[in-house]
């Protein structure tokens, strides 16, 4: 079919054919994403009142107080990737981002690879979101806790906890799936509107906190609360897992850019928004809940993270009311991953690259979204939930193997385009190109090697330090080897049932990636008109 355009420089992948037809992809799906709602699907797929209130009690248990420190360490990582993701997003306004970006970079062989890593990563991610339900639910009602009754442990990694966790995530992730089906409209309403709680409750929880301190913001820079044994360092780096399962997912605009209006000028801008904001609000909800907390170090604030310091310390109604907006936050956030991962799936099975793609690629004529597609991850990610119904270990193993293998997929772009800049004469440019209003295309110009090459370093880095297998986060209850090793097995798993099918399918002879043109052309004068 048609042959992507790569960087000056660099050779083109031959799995990408040659057409001399700039038409790209026929629009399928509807274009009903404007700039907040592009926005908003990053900012909820981060989501820092979902994963903030999930893991703090983890970040701090592992860490203490200075774990605080991670959450800069892995912005500034996450920003350089982001950097990366924008520049790409303005060339190829694609659905399915990173598997485009690197197919395009790479070659299919590889794209494919970082699409099927990222498509069971995002599955596992909307199962993880899911479970934050019961971080925050049960501490609205304690109807909400079904097993073992209201009396009963609601802690995630508790066994009554562990179970009600499974059974409300289930719960909800049926609710989004309806959304998603409904169409992208809806889903985009429903986004921009738990956002806009999210950023107020965000907003509403630091001021109070701010205002009822028990110690100074000096506090982070002592280990207070850590009760862990040995050398600080290990403990300080598995309690990085907080801010590396916060800090994800800001591609997710890229992933509705074939959706959005002016993708070109829009996805680049939203991508880092979406990190920016999510990164100062983040920093000063940890900051506030560690000043606020009542005690540091009488085990209530690692076993139940900054929902126990917002019932004890505002009082039953006050506290309550603010969970709500963490309740909201979560559904949106859970919402909003499930979105990324059905256009993910739907842009690889347009290729043919999945099986049962005919069924997968198709785009209903009634609401303009990839139904089958929604209904996938969200049954993967019910599955992933209910074959670990007994395990307490779920919440932290399947947090950590989840990002992991998102770290994986975005190194599967980051490293391609790092070798695409260094064939490129030197310079490390990109090709230039205007978006829609006649602009020029976001570019990192000059700074392009350094910042990718420093966003590589800290992805191979951070990845192993996910994988590591720690039994404070694989095998919580101890003495099963399997569960500690649980993450790297599972990944080799996954490449290994992948390679079978791709191997069997001669995919490497078989995808083709449509030509996409690396700036804006207006399309012709019919191809824009109304219909009759």
């Amino acid at each position: 079919m048609n042959r992507s355009e790569l960087a000056p420089g660099s050779s083109a992948a031959s799995s990408v054919r040659a057409s001399p037809a700039p038409v790209g992809y026929q629009q399928e799906l509807r274009r009903g994403v404007g700039s907040f709602a592009s926005f908003a699907a990053g900012f909820s797929f981060v989501s820092i009142l979902t994963t903030v209130f999930q893991l703090f009690g983890l970040g701090f248990g592992l860490g203490g107080a200075a774990f605080f420190w991670t959450w800069p360490l892995v912005f500034v990582g996450q920003m350089l990737v982001a950097l990366c993701f924008a520049e790409l997003a303005a060339r190829w306004p694609i659905s399915g981002a990173v598997y485009q970006w690197s197919s395009r970079l790479a070659g299919t062989t590889v794209g494919w690879f970082t699409g099927w890593i990222m498509i069971i990563g995002q599955i596992l991610t909307v199962a993880a979101a899911a479970i934050a339900a019961q971080a925050v639910l049960p501490g609205i009602w304690s109807g909400f806790q079904i097993v073992g009754g209201p009396h009963a442990d609601p802690s995630v990694v508790s066994p009554t906890g562990a179970h009600n966790a499974v059974l409300l995530g289930c719960l909800l992730l049926v609710i989004t799936t309806v959304v998603n089906i409904l169409g992208v409209r809806q889903m985009a309403a429903a986004t921009s509107i738990g956002v806009t709680i999210e950023i107020v409750g965000v907003i509403a929880l630091v001021l109070v906190l701010f205002f009822l301190p028990e110690r100074s913001p000096q506090v982070v820079t002592h280990h207070t609360g850590w009760a862990g044994h040995g050398g600080y360092t290990g403990a300080f780096l598995a309690s990085s897992l907080m801010a590396a399962y916060v800090m994800v997912g800001f591609d997710s605009a890229g992933e509705l850019a074939e959706e959005t209006h002016n993708p070109r000028r829009t996805t680049p801008r939203t991508i880092l928004r979406a990190l920016i904001t999510s990164g100062i609000g983040g920093a000063l909800l940890i900051l506030s809940g560690l000043m606020a907390a009542r005690s540091l170090t009488d085990g209530n604030l690692a076993a139940g993270g900054l929902s126990w310091v917002l019932t004890d310390r505002l009082g039953g109604v006050l506290g309550r009311l603010l969970l709500c907006c963490v309740a909201v936050a979560v559904f949106a956030c859970t919402l909003a991953v499930q979105t990324s991962g059905a256009r993910m799936i739907y842009s690889m099975a347009r290729e043919g690259a999945l099986p049962f793609h005919r069924h997968l690629s198709k785009v209903s004529a009634r609401t303009g979204t990839p139904i089958t597609t929604s209904i996938v991850v969200g049954v993967g990610a019910a599955v992933a939930l209910l074959v670990n119904i007994r395990q307490s270990a779920i919440f932290t193993a399947l947090s950590s193997l989840c990002i992991a293998m998102l770290y994986l997929a975005y190194l599967g772009v980051t490293l391609p385009l790092l070798v695409t800049r260094l064939r490129s004469g030197g310079t490390g440019r990109l090709a230039d190109g205007v978006d829609e209003t006649g602009r020029p295309l976001f570019s990192l110009g000059r700074w392009g090697i350094a910042v990718t090459t420093l966003a590589v370093l800290y992805q191979a880095g951070m990845t192993i330090n996910l994988l590591w297998p720690r039994a404070e986060i694989y095998d919580v209850t101890g003495g099963t080897w399997w569960l500690r090793w649980s993450a790297l097995l599972f990944i080799g798993l996954s490449l290994a049932v992948g390679a079978a099918y791709f191997l069997a399918s001669r995919l490497h002879r078989r995808i083709e990636l449509t030509h996409v043109p690396r700036t804006h052309i207006e399309p012709p004068a019919e191809a824009v008109a109304e219909p009759a």
